[in-house]
């Protein structure tokens, strides 16, 4: 009996040194053939630019074709499903956004899990959400939010789609300033951007992206950013905690994963690659000319981001009762 046990011992620990050795081989030669970045977004916007400057980078680095998939659709979930049942082996990549953080706690049917079903590798930039009015509206937060504060319900504001960051960051100022406005969604934001510059709404919370062309030329009037710090593009608009909100800050932003469990090895060296890329002056102009500013965490950093994020997503949900199932 113990001569069985000793030999399946020794059997289960010759397989498992195998697996490694195989694993550590895998690593070792990657790539060795095509890497797919799929996107859940439709081409030209500021996510797929991002995959499509890194896919140029790790193509010249690592000698074999690094290609772009979009795949819009369902709130970038359909993007996330396909890479959450890929092999996890490196070559299949997902550039995420905002939305892995946000959907876990809008829909109760994914087939993904935001946080469980993929290996983080680098937070690639970040972009704020900036609140504008038109231009005879309020000019300053104080004002907007004194008006709000006389007419309560009266007020409304626009945003990309229900449960998107521009939604959520409109919430969470009415949690933080104690004001009651309405939601306006639309299909995207250049209906909303039309709209606001007719004064069909009152105020409109805009990715840095769709709304930096219309505040440089004078059409829209830029309050605040729902950031940490201001916004390069825009070095005069104080964000939300200096115009006196602390605490109203929803950032935009996108992010490249892999499938769970796939090694560390393959993951250190996609990171790397990418880390190189993000550092490069030309990527960091062509972002920037976007509204975004690079982040380029590590893995652990880039995975420590998506964990806080779900968490105060979740509970800001939660708390306005909002699904989309």
């Amino acid at each position: 009996m113990k001569t069985i046990t000793r030999r399946a011992i020794a059997s289960a620990a010759a397989l498992l040194l195998c697996g490694l050795a195989q694993a550590q081989g895998a690593a070792a030669n990657f790539p060795n053939g095509p890497i797919k970045i799929v996107v859940g977004f439709s081409a030209g916007g500021p996510t797929d630019l991002a995959a499509r400057l890194i896919a140029v980078k790790l193509q010249a680095a690592f000698g074999h074709p690094v290609v772009v998939e979009n795949k819009p659709g369902a709130s970038s979930n359909l993007a996330s499903e396909i890479v959450a049942r890929a092999a996890p082996d490196g070559y299949t990549l997902l550039m995420a956004a905002a939305p892995l953080t946000i959907n876990n706690h809008l829909y109760k049917n994914l087939k993904f899990d935001g946080l469980q079903s993929f290996e983080p590798i680098s937070q690639v930039m970040s972009a704020p959400t900036i609140l504008a009015v038109h231009l005879d509206a309020a000019k300053s937060m104080a004002e907007l939010v004194a008006n709000a504060k006389k007419n309560p319900g009266q007020l409304s504001f626009a945003s990309s789609g229900t449960g998107g960051t521009q939604h959520l960051a409109g919430e969470l100022l009415q949690q933080k300033a104690g004001i009651q406005l309405i939601h306006i969604p639309y299909k995207g934001a250049s209906p909303a951007l039309n709209d606001l510059m007719g004064k069909q709404v009152s105020m409109g919370f805009m990715a840095a992206l769709s709304a930096i062309p219309y505040l440089k030329e004078g059409k829209l009037r830029p309050l605040a950013v729902a950031s940490l710090q201001r916004l390069p593009q825009l070095p005069d608009v104080p964000t939300m905690g200096e115009a006196g909100f602390p605490g109203v800050e929803i950032d935009s932003w996108s992010g490249m994963l892999a499938p769970a469990k796939t090694p560390p090895e393959i993951i250190d060296k996609l990171y790397r690659e990418i880390n190189k890329a993000l550092a490069s002056p030309d990527l960091k102009d062509k972002l920037a000319s976007q509204g975004a500013v690079v982040v380029n965490s590590n893995p652990a950093e880039f995975r420590a981001f998506l964990v806080h994020t779900s968490a105060d997503m979740g509970k800001l949900i939660k708390s306005i009762k909002i699904n989309l199932d």
